[in-house]
């Protein structure tokens, strides 16, 4: 039977409330796990039993709303600036949108409190805390005892490689050593992540690498404690755990990883492909060199002496053609993915402090804004509005905050073959482009209509020669009766026929093999192979995928008569 996920705030059942002592054993034949529980005994609880009363020993809750959109080092540390006594954090883990720990002390709470609203976040909110009496914090109430902690280190011990600097603690709750003394180590309980790591601190400081897996993890609240306990970590296997989410890595960025492996929990079936994957979880974790075993790409190096981007091409304003096909290939992935009808996999092209603007050309006074409405919520005018709040308001911040205000835009399809790009200023760490074109949107009470747009980029060098937006802004407008006539017409995209590179006889060949293959107009057939860097049988298997998703436009494919 599968562990119950618990709430670490409530305890009430019989089975989460005691300590199970239990007695394992394996049947031969099928080698089925049979657990057989026994003499149930009531934990010990820790200090501070009273604590509604506002004694000395007293707990409270602190909960930052909206805090889960920032980062903990951050957070705790602008908390333990501004407050007037130093305070250790107790169980600190993400709610919903909260962010929330517990601290002991009617002294401690109340300067907290006192915290409330003097902490400015980069879009210049203040940050609200809010304090709360509490009962005991789980990891506190069922400590666990002297006994079970010296069990606990002598079974780590024996999984300990010095020579590696290596601990493996997969399986950990299985282990015969713990079993035969009843003890029972679930690491997604906090009492036990809490023992197992100050375990760690204390006798394995210079700790490497780090083997978590099959422990079903579905969370890494705990865990995340690891940053400040033992940050020389440089390999972590969280692989057959039960990890959902991206967001949950995004609690261990601070470790700066060279290795890491996922394979096995549910969050690597959530990305449409094998880059996305990869992207995002270096979007964790910049200098990983190695995910699932697979070498990745040399992490980009920013630092100020050292060049990024293609030097500025000394013969023409424009840039070299390699600069050209760099930018080009990036608005072409960035498109396919915008107009597909998910734009979550934009997450990974952004920066994560990046910046986005939208704007539009009329004004709540315009007797007839037409279906541009649905665009002027997200709009900013820094002329019209009198409350210079609202000025900043319409802005978005952080990558997430961008890519949900992109998923309530209305649903589109981009015509290449429209596109005009401009790229206007250059340096070695630092490019800026426009694009300008026709799109339409494909569903809502607009279907139809045919817009132009104006986007202006500016982004750095991101991994696999790629790019990283850092700031994006977008105008829209109704199409002009020109544009909209002209609008899907051509047959050939005007960025691959104008600035890509010449196609050498074997990748002509290769196109026109792939289009009658798979149905796909010339063009598109060239582009899925670019995508994937002439690749032919990884290309099919990404057409395959795509269609059977529906995001393959019908444009794409060959008319049938």
């Amino acid at each position: 039977m599968r562990d119950a996920r618990e709430d670490p705030q409530i305890r009430h059942t019989p089975y989460s409330t005691r300590r199970d002592k239990r007695r394992v054993k394996w049947q031969n034949e099928g080698h089925i796990h049979i657990t057989m529980w026994r003499d149930r005994k009531t934990p010990r609880r820790g200090m501070g039993e009273n604590t509604q009363d506002g004694n000395p020993g007293s707990w409270f809750k602190i909960t930052i709303p909206y805090g889960r959109k920032y980062d903990k080092t951050w957070l705790m540390n602008s908390i333990q600036s501004h407050c007037s006594v130093p305070f250790t954090p107790v169980d600190f883990h993400y709610m919903k949108n909260q962010a929330r720990f517990f601290v002991q002390g009617v002294g401690t709470a109340s300067a907290l409190k006192g915290v409330s609203y003097k902490i400015y976040d980069e879009e210049n909110r203040k940050i609200t805390i809010f304090v709360n009496p509490s009962s005991v914090p789980y990891s506190v109430r069922y400590k666990l005892e002297p006994e079970e902690m010296e069990q606990l280190k002598l079974t780590m011990n024996k999984r300990y490689d010095i020579s590696q600097q290596a601990l493996d603690l997969q399986s950990l709750r299985f282990d015969p050593d713990l079993v035969g003394h009843d003890i029972d180590i679930i690491l997604n309980r906090r009492n036990c992540m809490t023992a197992t790591l100050q375990i760690i601190e204390e006798n394995y400081p210079e700790l490497l690498s780090l083997n978590l897996s099959n422990n079903k993890l579905y969370g890494l609240d705990g865990l995340s404690d690891i940053i400040e306990m033992v940050p020389t970590v440089k390999i972590l296997n969280l692989s057959k755990n039960e990890l959902n989410v991206v967001w949950e890595l995004n609690k261990m960025k601070g470790l700066e990883l060279e290795e890491l492996w996922l394979e096995g929990n549910p969050l690597c079936d959530t990305f449409p492909d094998q880059p996305t994957y990869i992207s995002a979880i270096k979007d964790c974790f910049p200098k990983l060199l190695r995910l699932d075993g697979q070498e990745l790409s040399p992490p980009v190096i920013t630092d100020t002496d050292t060049p990024c981007l293609l030097k500025p091409c000394k013969e023409s304003y424009k840039g070299s053609d390699a600069l050209k096909s760099l930018v080009l290939q990036f608005l072409q992935q960035y498109y396919l993915i915008y107009d597909s009808g998910d734009r979550q996999g934009l997450l990974h092209a952004y920066h994560d402090e990046a910046c986005f603007s939208l704007a539009i050309p009329f004004s709540p006074e315009d007797s007839a804004p037409g279906s541009l409405c649905e665009y002027f919520k997200e709009s900013r005018n820094m002329k019209k509005p009198k409350d210079p709040s609202l000025c900043v308001q319409p802005l978005k911040h952080t990558k997430c905050d961008i890519v949900g205000s992109l998923c309530v835009l209305p649903k589109t399809q981009h015509d290449l073959s429209s596109f005009l790009v401009d790229m206007w200023f250059q340096t070695e760490k630092m490019l800026c482009f426009s694009v300008n074109g026709v799109f339409k949107e494909v569903e809502g009470k607009s279907q139809g209509s045919v817009r132009a747009f104006t986007r202006t980029f500016i982004a750095i060098p991101a991994g696999n020669s790629s790019l990283c937006i850092v700031n994006d802004e977008l105008f829209v407008r109704d199409a002009s009766p020109s544009e909209t006539q002209n609008a899907f017409s051509s047959q050939e995209p005007i960025l691959t026929t104008s600035s890509m590179p010449t196609l050498s006889q074997e990748q002509q060949e290769m196109v026109h093999a792939f289009s009658t293959q798979s149905g796909m107009k010339l063009e598109w057939s060239q582009k899925c192979l670019q995508d994937n860097e002439w690749n032919y049988t990884r290309a099919g298997q990404v057409f395959t995928m795509l269609k059977n998703e529906g995001k393959i436009p019908e444009e794409a494919f060959k008319q049938t008569t």
